[in-house]
């Protein structure tokens, strides 16, 4: 038996709607926040624990990163969404607007929303990821996990990038994965393996973006990974170096779009099998109907391409 601690690490864009804002300002409007977070935490966000406003940090062109403590799936995820109403909120009351899109620029990278999860033993409370005699100290139900996450990405990533914009993100450069590849302690591939003691030896998974359903995107990490772990599934060999310089197979790529995710999984047997048929028809219909409501508009780019010279 085991149980499994979680942690969302999101950023948020924060418009102030004035434009030209110096570095100065922004370090203003974190510790304007700050100090508001810190004068008042029972009122405002109790559920974030003791002192909430210690995730931000190091805001820079007004992205800010924020880490949630680890705890039991539901809770980290109840945490994940109180953070964003409550980032909301906070900004509003001073004129400005908080934004978790995947992507809200054509020139920085997008908002991340990785996912950080660890099992432990119900019985003794220890970390079963910890292996100190296997490479990179990885236990084997660790390394099965992981191959799990690894095999069923592509499949569930409808799951975890809900939004046409979170395709935006996924393109090669850009600090968020485009194939389902792993490695130790690298940030170009989809799943970082963080090595460390038995409390901290964990997995990112870092294809999620801030726009996730943290419940949703939980549900596919871990879901993915307890199928990997009952199935035995191995692990492909680790990344070394810059992923996007590597062509892995096609099993591996993700897809490229909202509508190309649904696909995946809908045809998705082990999907069905971990979250029901009737969730995998129903949710696959909402992310096609949202690809097509998209393709109905007209956008800001194809005006100023076509508009005259057509």
């Amino acid at each position: 038996l085991a149980q499994l601690t979680a942690s969302t690490a999101q950023r948020a864009h924060i418009s102030t709607n004035r434009g030209g804002d110096s570095l100065a300002s922004l370090r203003a409007i974190e510790q304007s926040i700050l100090d508001e977070t810190r004068s008042s935490p029972a009122t405002i966000a109790p559920e974030l624990g003791d002192d909430p406003a210690a995730a931000l940090y190091d805001l820079l062109a007004a992205d800010a990163p924020a880490m949630s403590d680890a705890d039991e799936a539901m809770a980290a995820a109840d945490k994940a969404a109180l953070f964003k109403t409550y980032t909301k909120v906070l900004a509003q009351k001073r004129g400005w607007m908080a934004s978790f899109m995947a992507k809200s620029s054509h020139d920085w990278p997008g908002q991340s929303g990785h996912l950080h999860t660890s099992l432990q033993d119900k019985k003794t409370g220890k970390g079963v990821f910890y292996d100190k005699s296997k490479s990179y100290s990885m236990s084997d139900t660790m390394r099965w996990y992981l191959g799990g996450q690894q095999q069923l990405m592509p499949e569930l990533l409808a799951m975890v990038a809900c939004t046409v914009n979170s395709y935006t993100r996924l393109i090669p450069g850009f600090w968020a994965p485009t194939d389902s590849a792993w490695a130790v302690d690298n940030r170009t591939t989809a799943l970082r393996v963080i090595e460390g003691s038995e409390k901290s030896q964990r997995i990112e998974y870092r294809v999620a973006a801030a726009d996730i359903n943290p419940y949703l995107a939980l549900a596919a990490a871990i879901g993915s990974g307890l199928w990997g772990i009952e199935n035995k599934i191995e692990p492909g060999a680790p990344m070394t170096g810059n992923a996007y310089d590597v062509k892995l197979p096609k099993s591996r790529a993700l897809p490229r779009t909202l509508w190309e995710a649904a696909q995946r999984l809908k045809g998705s047997k082990p999907g069905r099998a971990l979250f029901g048929d009737a969730f995998v028809e129903h949710y696959a219909a909402s992310r096609e109907w949202e690809e097509r409501e998209f393709r109905r508009a007209i956008t800001d780019w194809e005006m100023a391409r076509y508009f005259e010279i057509i």
